[in-house]
């Protein structure tokens, strides 16, 4: 009896009935949990506006997050190399604790993740599809240039965050560290610098996603 062969669309599919099926759902794949950063912190006292400040920011890291599962997902689906692949889905299981953290931030703060949650996952994921089409090079230097702007993005948050908020500090400084690292990975296991032109598009689509995230 023949062992049927997945093309990229059966795997594709498959991918998205697991990871949307289990991550969404909170039930996640099974991968070594690190600690929650917050969990030694002593929760601030935030007034109101406050408050909603930290949960847009937190809302719009979680929509990141989920972003970053769909891309690293479809991203390891088209690697062609194997050692590659590994390496997209070993960085897709790191950013499930950032899922996690964000979501557990969010609760704390008695608000909730972005109710267009299946939209950047879905968006994220067809944006994943097609850069691994062009082959792992320029597949890697999409990667590294979306950690890039993902570390920038942190730091403005940090720069918002109220000094007293220890809690939601803690877990974007560690979210830096490691999107930081991603992005390292990615060049130096031969990323190709994008163009210009790509790399302001992706600014762009991500500024729309943020300033939407934020509010819903």
């Amino acid at each position: 009896m023949k062992t049927r062969q997945y093309g990229i669309l059966d795997r594709g599919i498959m991918a998205l009935d697991s990871v949307i099926g289990k991550n969404l759902a909170g039930s996640g794949p099974s991968h070594k949990k690190r600690a929650y950063p917050a969990a030694s912190c002593s929760h601030s006292e935030l007034d109101e506006q406050e408050r909603q400040h930290i949960s847009g920011l937190m809302r719009v890291n979680h929509a990141g997050e989920v972003a970053a599962q769909a891309l690293y997902k479809a991203q390891a689906l088209t690697a062609r190399d194997n050692d590659l692949k590994k390496t997209m889905q070993q960085s897709a299981e790191e950013e499930i604790d950032h899922l996690e953290w964000c979501e557990s931030r969010l609760k704390e703060l008695g608000d909730h993740p972005s109710y267009l949650t299946p939209v950047w996952y879905l968006g994220s994921f067809g944006i994943g599809l097609l850069a691994g089409c062009f082959g792992d090079k320029w597949n890697l230097g999409f990667l590294a240039e979306t950690e890039h702007q993902v570390v920038r993005h942190l730091d403005e948050h940090l720069a918002q965050l109220p000094q007293h908020d220890n809690s939601s500090r803690s877990i974007l400084e560690q979210m830096r560290e490691d999107e930081l690292h991603h992005a390292t990975i990615a060049e130096t296991a031969g990323a190709n610098e994008l163009p210009v032109g790509i790399k302001r598009l992706m600014d762009l689509t991500s500024k729309l996603m943020t300033k939407t995230a934020y509010r819903i």
